[in-house]
């Protein structure tokens, strides 16, 4: 399955269903074929995708830090993951127009 993020304000966002599944989880909702992010509820996905970042950054520079023997953090950290819907988040909210996905 493969998500679309739609929003009037912006153009479309895709994503493989893992992707997709982790960010929906990272912004406190369960994984679904359809479903819509309201304009009320936009600053708290964005507050909690730009601390699933801030994590994963401080997971990776420790283990920069660690042996170099030892196997590597996935190549796409998750701030370049959720940056596209950390942008559309931004832009439908100043629009004040919700973000749609599904069928």
């Amino acid at each position: 399955m493969v998500y679309r993020f739609r929003s009037k304000a912006t153009g479309d966002t895709l994503m493989l269903q893992p992707h997709g599944d982790m960010l929906l989880r990272l912004m406190g909702r369960e994984p679904a074929a359809k479903g819509i992010i309201e304009v009320a509820a936009m600053p708290l996905a964005v507050a909690a995708l730009q601390k699933a970042a801030a994590e994963d950054d401080a997971r990776r520079a420790q283990a920069g830090q660690r042996d170099p023997e030892e196997p590597a953090v996935d190549a796409v950290s998750v701030r370049q993951r959720v940056w596209p819907m950390v942008e559309m988040l931004r832009a439908a909210h100043a629009a004040n127009e919700p973000i749609v996905w599904g069928v």
